[in-house]
């Protein structure tokens, strides 16, 4: 039920953004737009209680727990520069803004780091979810599946801080003029 529960909330999470940003710059309705924009949080919300709820009436954890956990962990650090992402291809596309910047040298070596940190945050949420459901339920033998995702989260951190490392090493370079094909 959690896997469906999470496909759900990742389905409706981005329905949410998509229909925001639909109202703001097709509908020409921004209001609109960011009361859809709000639900984004709320899907978190939704299924956090839907975890709480399983766990507590007396469910054993499994590996799709863990993954709430990790999802929730990054819709939170992550959500705003999601929306961002979003954001700035809507403009370009419906209203003629300008493309996204392509990041390169320095810059983008920052954007790695923001993102190492940001992965951090989002770890750093994962873990107390997991933290807190296992004081909550109180049963060692139910949550035990919960415990293996700190390793995770190890891993998930590490990937990314690396990644980030590897472009304070090696600067991630522009593309010559020369070898940019069309898109």
């Amino acid at each position: 039920m959690i896997l469906v529960a999470i496909v759900v909330c990742e389905v409706a999470f981005w329905v949410a953004i998509i229909a925001g940003l639909s109202a703001r710059y097709l509908l020409r309705r921004p209001r609109l737009g960011a009361a859809l924009l709000i639900l984004a949080p709320v899907i978190d919300i939704v299924l956090l209680a839907l975890v709480a709820i399983d766990l507590l009436g007396g469910g054993t954890a499994s590996w799709h727990h863990g993954l709430a956990a990790i999802y929730i962990g990054i819709s939170v650090a992550y959500g705003r520069r999601m929306v961002s992402w979003a954001d700035v291809r809507f403009q370009q596309r419906f209203t003629g803004g300008p493309a996204p910047e392509r990041l390169t040298g320095a810059r983008y070596t920052l954007k790695c780091w923001m993102d190492a940190l940001l992965t951090g945050l989002a770890v750093a949420i994962a873990a107390a979810i997991l933290g807190a459901i296992i004081l909550l339920v109180g049963d060692a033998e139910r949550t035990a599946a919960l415990s293996d995702f700190f390793a995770v989260l190890g891993i998930i951190f590490a990937i990314d801080f690396v990644w980030a490392l590897s472009y304070t090493i090696w600067p991630k370079r522009p593309a010559s003029s020369s070898t940019v094909t069309a898109r």
